[in-house]
């Protein structure tokens, strides 16, 4: 763990990405569902409860994960709709 990461112009303390190649991804842009993981992991190490995480792809981007409790993770960043719809149970 570095002291912190630069990406965009932002400030992060630890870089990711993620790869899924048997699930047809060759390589996800920024994936909210690992920082889930990545924030608390890296917030202990580092002792902060609110922690930025930078994921490292082609697009990139800046999550920030506010770790509240040991089964609540708050994340948030700017986001792009790839896909909208109804569900109807």
């Amino acid at each position: 763990v570095s002291d912190e990461y630069h990406l965009y112009g932002e400030t992060a303390d630890f870089m990711s990405r993620f790869f899924g190649p048997k699930a047809g991804i060759e390589e996800d842009p920024v994936t909210g569902s690992a920082h889930c993981i990545l924030g608390p992991y890296y917030g202990t190490k580092l002792g902060k409860s609110t922690i930025v995480g930078a994921q490292k792809s082609l697009r990139g981007g800046i999550v920030e994960c506010q770790i509240k409790s040991d089964e609540v993770i708050r994340i948030a960043g700017a986001a792009v709709t790839t896909m909208s719809g109804n569900l109807y149970i």
